[in-house]
């Protein structure tokens, strides 16, 4: 419930903290913890994905924006990036703090929210910005995003994010018929209210915060927002495959734990990597 006379679209970050604060303890058994624990070489899923794209991360001073609980993150620092990784869900970090620890890898987690980054981090500092699948989607600017990222970065250095395909965010839920239908915005708007007592992962019950706002951002607007916060675009490739089900039945899971449609993957963009340097 919102504050008397508050739209739920103003009141976004307390909604969304919320809503990750409550999905925290189902992540937290949910995300294979004990491989990281047990496997020294173990990645993350994203993290094996964006390996072939993401080049040589070791030596570099790396943060992973929107980082949750931080697998992602210590996947990275074992690829040998010196990571930093930033949340504005207290709970998702205490988890991501126990993990590295129990991992023996060193890890600054920082709460705070993604537009407060450079305030928070300093500017200038990193030579690589991370970010990963269902992040740039709980933003409302994409611009003020953008600005943040170049914010950063050292002069040379680079953004990679890989991301949920707008295209895929202004789809409606899964379908019996398997139809692909658009139900949401694709562009930039003010927002949508979403309900869902459910996350990503399975577990039994219900989340305690079920309600989210979410914010989708067209590819042109994203690119554009970086070009007009400095940045040099220097390569996107988009996918058919994404890394949860997205369309019920209509969808099958291949070996590296990736979604697709199961009938003519190729008219579904699931996902992209955009990749973009601060000049020197």
């Amino acid at each position: 419930m919102t504050d008397a006379g508050l739209d739920p679209i103003d009141d976004y970050v307390r909604i969304n903290r919320a809503n990750w604060n409550s999905r925290v303890p189902v992540h937290a058994t949910g995300y294979d913890l004990d491989r990281f624990r047990t496997e020294p070489d173990f990645l993350s899923g994203v993290v094996r994905f964006d390996v072939p794209r993401l080049g040589d991360v070791r030596g570099l001073d790396a943060v992973h924006l929107q980082c949750h609980i931080g697998t992602d993150t210590l996947s990275l620092a074992r690829l040998g990036a010196r990571m930093t990784g930033l949340d504005f869900s207290a709970p998702a970090l205490d988890v991501g703090r126990q993990l590295a620890a129990g991992c023996g890898t060193a890890i600054d987690y920082v709460c705070a929210e993604a537009y407060d980054a450079v305030e928070v981090l300093g500017g200038e500092r990193f030579d690589l910005v991370y970010t990963g699948i269902g992040a740039l989607c709980w933003l409302p600017d994409v611009r003020r995003w953008a600005d943040v990222v170049a914010g950063l970065l050292r002069p040379g250095g680079r953004l990679f994010m890989r991301e949920g395909h707008p295209m895929v965010w202004s789809l409606c839920d899964p379908r019996p018929d398997g139809l692909l239908v658009v139900e949401y915005p694709y562009f930039e708007t003010r927002g949508t209210l979403f309900s869902d007592p459910k996350t990503y992962v399975e577990h039994d019950g219900d989340i305690a915060s079920p309600d989210s706002v979410g914010f989708n951002h067209g590819l042109g607007q994203i690119i554009t927002a970086l070009q007009e916060a400095g940045m040099t675009f220097t390569s996107l490739e988009e996918h058919m495959s994404l890394p949860w089900n997205a369309a019920g039945d209509a969808m099958v899971e291949d070996e590296l734990g990736e979604w697709s449609l199961r009938e003519q993957p190729e008219r579904l963009a699931a996902t992209y990597t955009l990749q973009a340097s601060k000049p020197s």
